[in-house]
This record gives structure tokens, C-alpha cells and sequence, in this order.
């Protein structure tokens, strides 16, 4: 008899920590706990266009961006707590759904390609895009992880060619941070994955459950990265500064966006 694609332990994948070892009801239970969870209170007090317009300083929180990754938080959860077919489809197309959805809205208009002239083109064609990938995903559902992990080098190039056109440093630093977050996620994701012999010989196969914790530490600085650049092609009346909260001086910080309005001289 078949395995129901909703059985515990029948996707196609199991990563390196043990099953069943913590919790009788959750196979894995450090890559369960430990997925981040875009909590709702982060898109408390957005700033109104009024503010925007009276030019007063407004910091420009990532709420609304990181709710987009709720789906995914929730989908990963589900998956390594069941490790079931259906959890690992979920799981990688929520991840397909909130990128198809990050460059329909967010994806600058001087790199689409030349055969596509409007934001309503690229969004048909993104929509076609991502029909069609998830209709793919079926297929080696197990191979979906590579394929959107290797996205990551496009954004990479993305922001490469923003900073050539960027001398704030604060610009700069970010992007540092959030690539040596990316580093450490991507390597942490390929040893838990490639070397699993190894870290069950040392007793310690949680790699995993690392790579949930630093890449949304990378998406932490990689969303106001997002805003800033989007601002600047969007918004151009309005000049974008990079911020943290609760200071500069602290070793953990929330990275913002505020928006200045330059003021007109008579």
C-alpha cells in the first residue's frame, strides 16, 4: 500500500538530525523549533503618506515585507515537524510564491527584459513564470531546494549593481552584513546536506536548524536593502537613509528604513 502523501516521513527528503529523538509528534525537532516565524507586532505603526508628505523624518518598517514570509515560516514548520510529501511541497513552494511575489512588485523596471515595457507585462510574465515552476516542482520535488537556493546569486548580482551606483556606506555595510549572513546560511544548508556522515559521527547534526536561524538573519538586513533601492526608483522626491533600531551602538540591531523629504528652496 501507498504511503498517503500527508504521512509522517514521506517526502523525499530527510535532513540530517535524527528523528522522532525530542518528540514523539515531531520528527525533527531543532529544524521545527528553530524556523522563524515573522511575528505580526513588526508591522505596527507603518508610516501613513501624510507623514511622508509633511517631510518628516519616517522610518519605514519591514512589517509588511517579512508578513510575505509568514507562508513560508509556517509551510517549514509543518514540513520538518511531519517530514510528509505535502510538507515538503509546501514548504519549497511557499519559498517559489514569495519570490515570484518579491520580483513582481519590487523587481526594478531597468533590468526587465527588452520585450516587456510595463510593470503589468512583468507581472503577467512573472505570473507565467511561477505557473509553470510550481507545475516543475512535481516533477523531482527533492531538487526544488537547489534550484531556490541558486536564485540567491541572482539577488546577489542585483545588489552588486546597485552598490556601483551607491556611495553611501551605510548602503555598503549592509549589504556586507547581509552577505556574510548568506555565507554562513548557505554553508551551514550544503554541510547539513552533503557532509551529513560526518556531523552525525560528532554528534551534533543541527546544521539545519542553523541555517533557518542565519538566513533570516540575512533577510533581516536584505529587506531594508529591498526598500532602499525600491524608494530610490520609486519615490525618487524622497532621499532614503538607512537606520537601526534600537541604536547604532548596539551589537543587535533592527535594521530601517527612514524617508527624508528634501526641502524646497525658495
Amino acid at each position: 500500500t501507498m504511503p498517503s502523501i500527508f504521512s509522517y516521513q514521506s517526502a523525499e527528503v530527510d535532513w540530517c538530525e535524527g528523528n522522532f529523538e525530542r518528540s514523539s509528534v515531531i520528527a525533527e525537532f531543532y529544524n521545527t523549533v528553530k524556523t522563524p516565524l515573522p511575528s505580526p507586532c513588526a508591522n505596527s505603526n507603518p508610516c501613513s503618506p501624510m507623514m511622508l508628505s509633511t517631510g518628516d523624518q519616517c522610518p519605514v518598517h519591514t512589517g509588511r515585507h517579512t508578513m510575505s514570509l509568514l507562508p513560508a515560516g509556517l509551510f517549514s514548520t509543518y514540513f520538518h515537524m511531519t517530514l510528509s510529501y505535502v510538507g515538503q511541497l509546501l514548504d519549497e513552494l511557499s519559498i517559489l510564491w514569495t519570490l515570484a511575489v518579491a520580483y513582481s512588485f519590487w523587481y526594478p523596471k531597468i533590468y526587465f527584459p527588452r520585450f516587456i515595457k510595463t510593470r503589468k507585462q512583468f507581472l503577467w510574465l512573472s505570473g507565467i513564470t511561477t505557473v509553470v515552476s510550481t507545475l516543475m516542482s512535481f516533477i523531482k520535488p527533492a531538487f526544488n531546494a537547489y534550484v531556490l537556493n541558486c536564485i540567491a546569486f541572482h539577488l546577489l548580482y542585483l545588489t552588486w549593481r546597485e552598490l556601483k551606483k551607491c556611495n553611501d556606506k551605510r548602503v555598503h555595510r549592509m549589504a556586507a552584513v547581509m552577505v556574510m549572513w548568506w555565507v554562513l546560511a548557505i554553508t551551514s544548508w550544503i554541510s547539513d546536506r552533503w557532509l551529513c556522515g560526518f556531523w552525525q559521527a560528532i554528534n551534533f547534526p543541527y546544521l539545519h536548524s542553523f541555517w533557518h536561524v542565519l538566513i533570516a538573519m540575512s533577510l533581516l538586513y536584505c529587506c531594508p536593502l529591498v526598500i532602499y533601492f525600491d524608494v530610490t526608483y520609486e519615490l525618487p522626491s524622497f532621499k532614503p537613509k538607512l537606520a537601526y533600531w534600537p541604536s547604532d551602538s548596539w551589537p543587535v540591531v533592527v535594521p530601517y528604513v527612514i524617508l527624508e523629504e528634501p526641502h524646497k528652496q525658495c
